[in-house]
């Protein structure tokens, strides 16, 4: 369950000796008081309160590259200005990698710019 940040909070039998009735909520919701209670047919049946966000609280909007509007041929211009051979001379595979990884960023920012997307899974 924790892989998709998941939790399960029936920990006792609700059916004979299995756990059949799930309550299932990912970290952003709280479930306090849960029980395991009265018998509705073969089940027991599930009572807990769920606490949620006010959903009056403002929508996170979330910055990702837009790569269709990016302009490739001067990010490839600024990064073949280099001379990486003087950039990283007497450097070892860390220190080139982190040069390396700083021009691409520094080319990133100047040639590829930004959209806010809304995030698609919030909770109600």
């Amino acid at each position: 369950m924790n892989t998709n940040s998941m939790q399960q909070h029936v920990n006792e039998p609700t059916r004979r000796n299995n756990i059949l009735d799930l309550v299932m909520t990912t970290t952003d919701f709280s479930i306090s008081g849960l029980e395991v209670t009265d018998k509705i047919g073969d089940h027991q049946m599930i009572d807990f309160s769920l606490e949620v966000q006010d959903s009056n609280t403002s929508i996170q909007h979330k910055q990702v590259l837009d790569y269709k509007r990016a302009n490739f041929e001067l990010m490839k211009e600024e990064l073949g200005s280099y001379n990486y051979e003087v950039l990283m001379s007497n450097k070892n595979a860390e220190e080139c990698y982190m040069i390396l990884k700083d021009k691409i960023a520094t080319a990133t920012e100047h040639h590829i710019p930004r959209e806010q997307i809304r995030p698609t899974n919030n909770p109600p």
